[in-house]
């Protein structure tokens, strides 16, 4: 089980991305929450498997139609053992 945080910036406030993000997340069994960010960004924690976690990364950079990711920080977290379901903040 890998646990990440991810911090996305380009067009991704305003469009659907945290639904998207959402959606997706929960389509792959992943545990964690997103947020929108003062400075236009969004940020996320998400635990998983790796190949599950690699999907998801691939489907939020490039599947939203009107989003646009210019970057994504990565950052690896410690896992946690009770890990609430994916959620909007």
């Amino acid at each position: 089980m890998t646990r990440l945080y991810l911090r996305v910036r380009g067009r991704v406030q305003g469009v659907g991305f945290r639904m998207f993000v959402l959606e997706n997340a929960r389509r792959l069994g992943l545990a964690g929450w997103v947020r929108n960010r003062t400075d236009g960004s969004v940020e996320m924690e998400v635990q998983g498997r790796n190949e599950d976690l690699a999907r998801f990364k691939n489907m939020i950079k490039t599947g939203h139609p009107f989003a646009r990711v210019d970057s994504m920080e990565e950052k690896d977290l410690k896992p946690v053992t009770e890990a609430a379901p994916f959620e909007i903040r």
